[in-house]
């Protein structure tokens, strides 16, 4: 398992009037991953940005890019986002018939691939596919806005996949968790094998730089202690 502990704010709480400022505050706090969520309207309820928005940010910074494909048809725009900068891509199992070859796509793109998994979607969905993906990405909410409470099945459901990951010998695939994360679930989330917090309005929300320190803080409690 990756014990590398790591931070993704997500720019989805970010202000949209001056996303340089943010990030700029987010390399501040030493974050190592800007997530991005990408939404479409049609495979979640809401809207948010394309390629044109992660093209123009990507020349103001190098931190690596976790695009969240969260759109109908993904594979129909996978070059597209790894043409604007993204790093990593990540696409739903919900929405996908031929998850391998998409898979493929994005790795034969030169990016890390990812699969999703909604809340109530079977765990074993992943099981399948996991040896040839860099992480999975965990949503402990049900996808489309920012702001949710975190649903507490995530913990159970992260620990399953840890588990499944440390006995196929799979140590180099990444958990990440996007949902409600705060500073005080951070350090059970780890503990459930959880190695990627994705944070947004409790990142954004104050001091972006002390925000990120605090969550890493709380989060590394667990391998401190």
């Amino acid at each position: 398992m990756n014990n590398k502990i790591k931070i993704a704010p997500s720019l989805l709480s970010a202000n949209f009037a001056n996303l340089e400022n943010d990030i700029r505050q987010c390399e501040l706090g030493n974050c190592d991953i800007l997530h991005l969520d990408i939404m479409d309207g049609h495979f979640v309820p809401n809207i948010t940005f394309g390629t044109p928005v992660v093209k123009s940010i990507r020349k103001i910074t190098k931190l690596p890019f976790d695009c969240h494909l969260m759109i109908s048809n993904p594979d129909c725009f996978i070059e597209d986002f790894a043409n604007a900068g993204a790093d990593m891509i990540s696409i739903h199992v919900e929405n996908q018939i031929h998850t391998h070859r998409v898979i493929s796509q994005i790795k034969n793109c030169g990016k890390k691939a990812g699969i999703v998994l909604n809340p109530a979607t079977p765990i074993n969905y992943a099981y399948e596919v996991l040896e040839f993906v860099d992480f999975i990405l965990l949503m402990s909410v049900n996808p489309g806005f920012g702001g949710q409470e975190l649903i507490t099945s995530i913990f159970r459901r992260c620990e399953s996949i840890a588990n499944f990951i440390e006995n196929h010998n799979l140590r180099n695939i990444e958990i990440e968790i996007d949902g409600g994360v705060k500073f005080d679930n951070a350090k059970s989330l780890i503990d459930a094998g959880a190695n990627i917090l994705v944070c947004g309005s409790g990142i954004f929300s104050g001091n972006i730089a002390e925000n990120i320190n605090t969550l890493r803080n709380s989060a590394e409690e667990t391998i401190k202690g």
